[in-house]
Parts: C-alpha cells; structure tokens; sequence
C-alpha cells in the first residue's frame, strides 16, 4: 500500500475503486467543480460515497444548491448508467438518509456501512466515522457549536483561495493546516483513529476505509490499515484502488502542482 501524490489523467483511466467522502453538497464551501473533474478523470468498477456527501444540517437552515451541485450527482448517475457500482455509506450529516438503508436502486446502494475486499485479499470496513467521534455521539449541541466555528474559518479559507487563484497560484488549506496546528485537533484525531482501528480489530478484519474528520490519511495504526478520504470542502481528497489492490491517496494540490511543472516543463523545451 502506497500513499502517492497522483496527477490527474489527461483521459478516462480505468481503476478498480474510488473512495469519496465529505463533500456537503448544499454549502457554498463545497468544491463541487474540482471533484466534477476529478470523478471525469476516472472509469472505476466501484464508486463508494463514504458520508456527508448533502450536508442535511446546513439545508435545513436555507437552501443553497447551484448548478455545480447538481453536476456531481449527474456525473454519479452517469456513473452508474454505464456499470459502475455506486455505494453511499451514510453519515452524520445526511443521517436523514439512514432510514432508507438497505436501499438498492439498480446499481445504487445505500447502507450505512460496508465492507470492502481489495483485489489483494484484504477486508476492509467502509464507514462514515461518526459513530465514533464522542461530541456528535453524546453531545450534539458541542457539535453544532463546532460546526458554526468551523463554517467561518472555510468562509475565510474560501476567499484567500479566491485571491490565491486571481493571482495565479494553487488550492491551499487555511483550515487544513489549523488542524494540523492546534494540539486539541491533532489530539482529536488520534483519539478517532484509535477508536476506529480497535472496532476493525474487534471485527476480525484488515483495515477501514472512512471520513467525517477532514483529515486525509494512509496509515498504519497498530495492526490495521487505516485509511480516510479526507474531504472536498477543505483539502480535496480521494482514495483510489488499483488492480493490483494498492490503494493511494489523491491530493487536488498535488496534482495542480503537477500539471503546473509540467506545463513549465514544456513551456520551457
């Protein structure tokens, strides 16, 4: 298992399986136009949407929902019409959804877990992760409060990369790289991805596929492989497996970079 940057193809490639997860459709922080783009990229057997992906909690306070949105949910459609299983894992955000599971509409699935087997044998559970975030369990007014502060710091993330791209430079994470910063976000992170692996390991399985904290990740913890999609409101992430089971982790700022380079490259020869 590898955890790769990865450039965005010039035409369809074929893999074996996306992973997306966090991208709360109906916000105006949505990067709908980039994960349009990158789902265009790919033609893959297996699509799992891994949570959040309509963010139910913002829509109930107004309805914001553009064009771009609609253009994700066509593209997985499309996706579908044309033979890739698409699977939406339920998350917290979009819990409305969690009394229709078991939901199968042709080649849609809806479930509020899953488990997934790479082309190399491994078992991995496919799960949104808030059922093991203590504050949306236990205490759901912290959570709410949470988000509102966190909804400000994407409004600021979102204009500093409206004058980033202005001024000729790439997607940057204001609120990314807050995490990674303040010791009680690191600490929260570890206390899920602790969580998280000993319920995989109590399962008798291999690793875990999931989402809900916007932190992007290939690792090992302990025993288990533990992978999350991260996010396409702050860091624009996927997983992506390929037919020999390795899985690697997408970043939309990697691979901007990348096309870039190589766009200097030929400019220059």
């Amino acid at each position: 298992m590898t955890s790769a940057e990865f450039t965005k193809p010039s035409r369809k490639q074929r893999v074996r399986t996306l992973w997306i997860s966090d991208v709360h459709l109906g916000t105006r922080d949505c990067q709908a136009e980039h994960l349009s783009q990158f789902l265009k990229g790919y033609h893959a057997d297996k699509v799992y949407l891994v949570g959040d992906i309509i963010d139910g909690w913002k829509m109930r306070g107004g309805m914001y929902w553009p064009q771009a949105h609609t253009n994700v949910i066509r593209r997985l459609l499309t996706m579908a019409k044309r033979g890739t299983e698409v699977i939406y894992v339920t998350g917290n955000h979009d819990e409305f959804l969690r009394r229709y599971s078991k939901l199968i509409l042709g080649n849609i699935q809806l479930v509020d877990e899953a488990v997934h087997v790479t082309a190399d044998g491994r078992h991995l559970l496919v799960i949104h992760g808030d059922q093991f975030d203590v504050i949306t369990r236990y205490h759901r007014w912290l959570a709410f409060l949470g988000d509102s502060a966190y909804e400000f710091t994407l409004t600021l993330n979102r204009w500093l990369n409206h004058w980033r791209a202005r001024y000729g430079y790439g997607y940057w994470s204001l609120s990314a790289y807050l995490k990674h910063k303040v010791k009680t976000a690191v600490s929260f992170i570890s206390d899920f991805e602790e969580a998280i692996a000993h319920e995989v390991t109590k399962r008798e399985l291999h690793g875990v596929v999931c989402g809900h904290i916007h932190h992007a990740e290939i690792r090992k913890v302990g025993e288990v492989d533990y992978l999350n999609c991260g996010d396409w409101v702050e860091s624009c992430t996927a997983l992506i497996e390929h037919w020999d089971g390795s899985i690697e982790l997408y970043r939309l700022a990697d691979a901007q970079a990348k096309e870039a380079l190589l766009k200097a490259e030929m400019v220059a020869s």
